[in-house]
């Protein structure tokens, strides 16, 4: 029933901007931490940003200052502002969750992901 669905990725230029969105469907459901993660051939997946239960954000070194992650808890949603992209930022970004069923364990929940790509 659950479901994480990411938008927003496409091709921009050094410089540019992209906003992703991820957003958490279903019912029934405990939120807990969220975050946006980015995986590149021959790198292990790197966490990018990321929204904790206790609503503070954490963000890697190479994108601190350029990028902005955001929660709509209301909606289930965790939004990423993406500013002064690098062809280093090209990746695939994957969005996470964890989640609770009613009287089953916390565990984590992937998206599919979506393709940024930052080149001239």
């Amino acid at each position: 029933q659950v479901q994480l669905v990411e938008s927003g990725g496409g091709l921009v230029q050094p410089g540019g901007s992209l906003r992703l969105s991820c957003t958490v469907s279903g019912s029934g459901f405990r939120v807990g931490g969220m975050g946006w993660y980015r995986q590149t051939p021959g790198n292990q997946r790197e966490l990018v940003a990321a929204v904790t239960i206790t609503d503070s954000t954490e963000y890697a070194d190479s994108v601190k200052g350029r990028f902005t992650v955001s929660r709509d808890n209301a909606r289930n949603t965790l939004d990423l502002q993406m500013n002064s992209l690098k062809p280093e930022d090209t990746a695939v970004y994957v969005c996470n969750a964890n989640l609770q069923m009613p009287k089953t364990p916390w565990r984590g929940y992937w998206g599919q992901g979506t393709q940024v790509t930052v080149s001239s």
